[in-house]
């Protein structure tokens, strides 16, 4: 669950995420703010590990008391090969606010549906990029014990 006002630009290198692969965008990333009265702030490490990347930030000091949504979630509901089907779920206090689903064309490249908040959609593409890469990537090999 991803903080409603982060706007994520790329994949962080520069902290070390435990399991960065379970993170609520699939990965961590570097990004700015979209709070209103903060837009473009660009958060230091700690908070993009403990609020931007992790929603539910009542914390954060950039947070707005009155907003729509604390958090939004992603999923892959359907992976058709050539068309994925995601799912998100936009939260306020921890219940459902909203949800939808969004669909990509793997094969053109491009949405065939998308979400009409900016942010949400940029954090679709950002779970979608995190998604596909691990998709195409080979399972690790471990070598399978043998018996005695």
């Amino acid at each position: 669950m991803a903080c409603p006002f982060f706007m994520p630009i790329a994949k962080s290198e520069d902290i070390a995420w435990m399991h960065s692969s379970r993170l609520p965008l699939g990965a961590g990333w570097n990004g700015h703010c979209a709070a209103p009265g903060h837009e473009g702030a660009i958060p230091n490490n700690q908070e993009l590990r403990d609020f931007c990347n992790m929603g539910y930030a009542a914390n954060c000091p950039k947070l707005p008391a009155q907003r729509a949504w604390d958090a939004v979630r992603f999923s892959v509901s359907r992976d058709q090969g050539s068309r994925l089907v995601l799912w998100f779920v936009c939260e306020l206090r921890h219940r459902p606010a909203g949800h939808g689903t969004l669909e990509y064309d793997v094969d053109r490249g491009q949405w065939m549906t998308i979400h009409p908040e900016p942010r949400i959609q940029k954090m679709a593409d950002c779970y979608l990029q995190s998604y596909l890469q691990r998709r195409t990537q080979p399972a690790s090999k471990n070598p399978t014990p043998s018996a005695n």
